[in-house]
């Protein structure tokens, strides 16, 4: 077990749902006119939720969006909160959603400092040039994920389907680093 718990915080949250029927986005617009949609500049309309914070993008062929929940249950809630709007405002919607889960962002701090040279060496897959980046680019196979490494312990882990993936990832990360005498705590 590593020294520190890392600290980690999930930023974003996002899920695509398919209504397998065509959307009027025209219709949703006049029952909703806070909705932004500019055919001209994007085919989506986008629905903005104040509670949970979220921006679905719907399509007229029944396919939305979500982006900016916070938990994947908070993403399902977003989903099936946009549709009742649409049902309330009178767009007819048959079947029950299928909503997935595309990607999820999370930041974590592990409370010490990183020899980023070494740990490029060491870890495999990555990519490390700080002339371009400052941080490496780590890509762990199990569970499939891409976190993004800085000499300061902080770190952002992208591409998992499910929240615990990013914990798994996390604390694998954290456990090896240490192992490997890549961490350092002042």
């Amino acid at each position: 077990m590593p020294k520190f718990k890392a600290i980690i915080n999930i930023e974003n949250v996002v899920a695509s749902a398919t209504l397998n029927q065509k959307v009027d986005l025209n219709a949703v617009v006049k029952g909703y006119p806070g909705v932004e949609y500019r055919p001209e500049q994007f085919p989506g309309l986008v629905f903005r939720l104040k509670k949970p914070k979220t921006a679905t993008l719907i399509f007229n062929s029944g396919k939305m969006v979500c982006t900016g929940a916070k938990s994947e249950k908070e993403a399902r809630r977003a989903v099936m909160k946009v549709i009742r709007e649409l049902k309330k405002s009178g767009i007819i919607i048959i079947g029950k959603p299928e909503l997935k889960i595309q990607n999820i962002v999370a930041s974590a701090s592990l409370g010490g400092m990183i020899d980023l040279e070494k740990a490029a060496f060491v870890l495999g897959k990555t990519m490390y040039e700080p002339e371009q980046f400052p941080g490496l680019i780590y890509r762990m196979d199990i569970p499939k994920v891409v976190i993004l490494l800085f000499a300061s312990g902080k770190l952002v882990c992208t591409g998992a389907k499910k929240e615990q993936d990013v914990y798994d990832a996390v604390n694998k990360l954290h456990e090896r680093l240490e192992k490997e005498g890549l961490i350092y705590y002042e």
